[in-house]
């Protein structure tokens, strides 16, 4: 009996995009607001742009993991 459950992922190929645009929104989104701050001190405007773009981006990936957290595999 294992405490925790071993997650193989799906095999409904709807969701399997669905999981890799919320990881790729999420650490893109994270790596360009980091981008975004750092660029904030030379270049204001697109340093702003690039900061409230990444945190739109992690924004978005949040929701869908709440979205995709109440979807059923459909066999």
């Amino acid at each position: 009996m294992a405490f925790f459950k071993k997650y193989n992922g799906t095999t409904n190929a709807r969701l399997v995009r669905m999981e890799r645009a919320i990881w790729a929104l999420i650490y893109g989104g994270l790596l360009t607001a980091i981008l975004g701050y750092f660029t904030e001190h030379t270049q204001q405007k697109d340093g702003t742009a690039l900061y409230l773009a990444g945190a739109g981006a992690v924004a978005i990936g949040v929701v869908m993991i709440y979205i995709r957290s109440r979807l059923r595999e459909e066999n």
